[in-house]
């Protein structure tokens, strides 16, 4: 399988999260604060910077990346046309400290994990409502939450907790507050960090160590999907996307290199979602 992923894009500052746009580009930051817009053909352009450190990236439906900036921690907007502003910066009296990863509902609430300190179990989800009131969902997946995306159906949101070497799911209740958390599967001798869906709900994820990807089938035992021992072609593969116009492809970011690399796995990707702001 590992000789099916081929490059896709290069000259990228050790990117760590990937997302597919809704005008039809990949998304992905760097390590001083760039967010990098990238065609199907693997051409690279900076359409906005930080100057923090940015871990994963989503995207609304009018085209506005919102990054997890680690080195400024926020979540930060940039517009279409570059333009930085902070999005949340989590509440008053627990203001984020390494927001990580974050999917939109339905409704346009964005769901931050805040990864916390590793070894502290000290991690949490925040909850933004479109305009930026956040509030703390949950601390209930408190050990270094990561990546996470929204269910098939969007009644919970499934996370990583790279320390507890876990995926979760979480209800999301009719009033939008959080259900009892439950293990989905046991990771246990890597660490993952990202994660994509699949139109199946197969679950694609990425981790930082070893350098592989698993695949876990609905209800089923977790397998891995590729590996690379020498750390050469995946190189960290932190976060996974679907992209493609047909979701047919799975693009790996690569956290300790200085691109972007894609294969045909035999899956497609869930539908994504982009609320309009």
């Amino acid at each position: 399988m590992l000789d099916r992923f081929a490059t896709l894009a290069e000259g990228l500052d050790h990117p760590e999260g990937v997302a597919w746009g809704p005008g039809d580009r990949i998304y992905a930051g760097g390590e001083a604060g760039q967010i990098y817009s990238i065609s199907l053909d693997g051409v690279v352009e900076q359409v906005g910077g930080t100057g923090g450190f940015i871990y994963g990236v989503t995207l609304d439906g009018s085209g506005n990346v919102y990054a997890c900036d680690f080195g400024a921690a926020q979540v930060a907007r940039i517009a279409p046309g570059g333009e930085v502003t902070t999005y949340s910066a989590g509440t008053p009296e627990r203001p984020m400290r390494v927001p990580n990863y974050a999917a939109f509902d339905d409704a346009g609430a964005l769901y931050v994990t805040d990864s916390g300190t590793w070894g502290k179990d000290d991690g949490l989800i925040f909850r933004v409502l479109p305009g930026g009131e956040t509030s703390v969902w949950t601390e209930q997946a408190h050990r270094f939450p990561n990546g996470c995306c929204l269910s098939l159906d969007g009644g919970s949101l499934l996370v990583i907790e790279s320390s507890g070497r876990t995926v979760s799911r979480i209800p999301i209740e009719d009033d939008g507050s959080a259900g009892k958390m439950e293990p989905l599967v046991d990771l246990t001798g890597s660490q993952p960090d990202g994660m994509a869906l699949g139109a199946d709900g197969t679950l694609f994820v990425g981790c930082y160590r070893p350098d592989r990807i698993y695949r876990i089938p609905p209800g089923g035992r977790p397998e891995i999907l590729v590996e690379d021992p020498d750390g050469i072609v995946l190189n960290q593969p932190a976060n996974v996307a679907f992209v493609g116009t047909k979701l047919d492809r799975l693009a790996v970011s690569s956290l300790g290199g200085w691109g972007l690399v894609w294969a045909d796995v035999g899956a497609v990707g869930a539908p994504l979602r982009y609320p309009k702001l």
